[in-house]
């Protein structure tokens, strides 16, 4: 027997949140339900940084650059990305967290959520239309970007190592070795 489960939906989660039920605890909504969030360890934190300035020096005032705050892909869904390029807009989003006609580019940088990122939220990200996500992949020392997405999952994947350099016309080359040390 299969039991149904209550889909809580951004407004729940935010009721929830002001009234301090999160209170020291990092979470997420994905589809409805309230996930934990993994530790940030040293290493994840500095490839973050290391890309926040990058994409700082990279990008026009064009774009607003956004760490680990708040997108809302639908009623049930707003996951809290490392790094979200966004439409610049005067108000920097404070009357409404992005939604995915805003976002350029997400990334996550995976270790211990490498699982979550890939099966949960990337379907989330490409169903949603978000035009290009990178997975900056830990374990295996890799960049993994998804563009042309589709509600079947995004249809090109590139993977880029150390050596490799990844270019895009509005953003610029980054050679993927420095995230990893290289």
């Amino acid at each position: 027997m299969i039991l149904p489960l209550h889909q809580f939906s951004t407004d729940d989660y935010h009721s929830m949140s002001e009234s301090g039920l999160f209170e020291g605890k990092r979470v997420e909504l994905l589809e409805g339900r309230i996930i934990d969030m993994a530790p940030v360890k040293s290493k994840h934190a500095s490839v973050v940084k290391l890309l926040n300035n990058w994409l700082r020096s990279a990008l026009s005032d064009q774009y607003t650059i956004s760490v680990q705050d708040p997108i809302s892909l639908s009623k049930y869904s707003e996951p809290e990305p490392d790094l979200a390029v966004l439409d610049f807009r005067e108000d920097y989003y404070a009357k409404a967290h992005p939604q995915p006609k805003d976002i350029h580019l997400l990334i996550e940088v995976a270790d211990t959520s490498l699982d979550k990122d890939q099966k949960v939220k990337l379907p989330l990200y490409a169903a949603a239309g978000i035009p290009e996500v990178w997975i900056v992949n830990l374990p295996e020392q890799q960049l993994e970007q998804y563009t042309e997405p589709s509600t079947d999952g995004y249809r090109l994947i590139r993977i880029f190592r150390a050596g490799d350099t990844l270019e895009r016309d509005w953003i610029g080359a980054l050679e993927v070795g420095r995230l990893f040390g290289g």
